[in-house]
């Protein structure tokens, strides 16, 4: 059995990881425990004190944790190096490992071989991943819900429904002969019934999920000094983008996240728009457009204390089609806009007077985009909710199945031509959870992870 090493960057601690049958005998041609012990006698989830050595050259003192087969993270023996957190002395400890029969992790190993060895399902395995990279408290909450087993329980629960229907289903169709109490139409019938409309519910949860994953992607737009990138700064409440009084001083855009209602707010920040004559800023201002047609919210600000430009009539015109905002900022000056009107309210009712210089409006902007996107609506304490693309389209695809199920039982077909489409629609489930999925698609959901997690 291989052994696989999990190294982290600088910092205060370094944690090195093995795993596998042989690790403990590679710890010990390293490792000095204070106190020598037979590793035999050595409990699960202890720690002993001690040093790595090298020719009996003292590398680092170090805490070293034990984990024992079965009860470990991979479900084989483990143990983890804690080293001081300095690049050279981890990198040194590494090398050891190495020198003495170890194997580098490849990225997602250690929970690549949690899933193979049975201690969590596919899905929970990709839920590790939403947990390290979550940009918001709702985020990190789901993963850690669907890394608890909350969405796979209902998977199996739904997978029981149809097995329950299945089982004399099968019977009948392979031994006739027995005495089996026949599956009716009917019962088949409520099944997918009742399969569907649970199916659906985990379907249209993906909208949330997707927002409590991805978050709302919101682009800032209007033109040069409209008060676009203090808009930015106020919000971060730090001075992220570049204020001047000059016109054109933003080229690219400034991507950040923020968080409302627990949902991922990602700003961006774009080139004002005008008629430019500079061939890179055309390139921004081009670049501009594009993210506002693609953006799920586009804020369009405006410079209440002047009358409407060309090129304020052109960004009405961009965002007249999307769901948007419309501030008229710098209330703090004498205004000549008002929300009430008709060329605003033509596009939008979501038109907010603001001062971005000093935050006056802000909140009122918040509560706005919460209600447009429903955010108190989303309940993650109650709800199962999808938020992986992959196991969407694998419930569309299990109920496009139901409903071909249904088809042949209303069509009055065979009871084996029936089971078939109702075995896809477990096939489909089972490929969420990893039981029936191909060594491709578990190579490429790893392959995501970071080094030896």
């Amino acid at each position: 059995m291989l052994q696989y090493l999990r190294l982290h960057g600088i910092g205060g601690i370094g944690i090195v990881r093995m795993s596998g049958d042989r690790c403990f005998d590679v710890l010990n041609k390293i490792f000095k425990p204070k106190k020598e012990e037979n590793i035999e006698n050595i409990k699960g989830y202890t720690i002993k004190y001690g040093v790595i050595v090298e020719n009996e050259n003292i590398i680092d003192e170090v805490l070293v944790s034990y984990f024992k087969a079965p009860k470990s993270y991979t479900t084989e023996n483990m143990c983890e190096i804690n080293t001081h957190g300095g690049n050279i002395v981890i990198r040194k400890i590494l090398e050891l490992c190495l020198k003495n029969g170890a194997n580098l992790a490849e990225p997602g190993e250690f929970t690549k071989r949690a899933f193979l060895n049975g201690r969590i399902d596919l899905l929970q395995a990709e839920s590790v991943i939403d947990v390290i990279n979550a940009k918001s408290e709702r985020e990190l909450n789901t993963g850690i819900k669907q890394l608890e087993g909350i969405l796979s329980k209902k998977i199996k629960d739904i997978k029981q429904e149809i097995l329950d229907v299945m089982v004399n289903l099968d019977v009948s169709i392979d031994y006739p002969e027995y005495d089996v109490e026949d599956v009716t139409n009917k019962q088949i019938l409520d099944m997918l019934d009742s399969v569907q409309c649970k199916l659906e519910n985990l379907e249209k949860s993906f909208d949330n999920g997707k927002l409590i994953k991805e978050g709302i992607k919101t682009a800032i737009i209007g033109k040069p000094n409209a008060g676009k990138s203090s808009l930015l700064n106020a919000i971060l409440k730090e001075d992220r983008a570049i204020v001047t009084e000059y016109e054109g001083t933003t080229r690219d855009t400034i991507e950040e996240f923020v968080n409302i209602e627990g949902i991922p707010l990602k700003l961006i920040d774009t080139a004002g728009i005008r008629d430019a004559k500079d061939e890179v800023e055309k390139i921004g201002i081009a670049k501009s457009k594009e993210i506002a047609k693609d953006a799920d919210l586009v804020i369009a600000i405006f410079d209440s204390s002047k009358e409407l430009s060309q090129e304020d009539i052109e960004i009405l015109d961009i965002i007249k089609n999307k769901k948007s905002i419309i501030l008229l900022n710098k209330a703090d000056l004498n205004s000549v806009l008002n929300e009430n009107d008709s060329r605003f309210r033509n596009i939008t009712d979501n038109v907010l007077k603001i001062s971005a210089l000093n935050g006056n409006g802000l909140e009122e902007l918040y509560s706005l985009i919460a209600k447009m996107f429903s955010l108190n609506e989303i309940n993650i304490d109650n709800d199962v909710i999808i938020t992986n693309l992959r196991h969407k389209n694998l419930i569309s695809k299990a109920i496009e199945n139901v409903k071909k199920a249904r088809n042949t039982v209303e069509e009055n077909m065979p009871t084996d031509i029936i089971a078939i489409f109702v075995k896809d629609i477990l096939e489909d489930l089972g490929n969420i959870t990893g039981e029936f999925v191909t060594d491709d698609i578990i190579n490429e959901i790893f392959a995501k992870f970071c080094l030896g997690k």
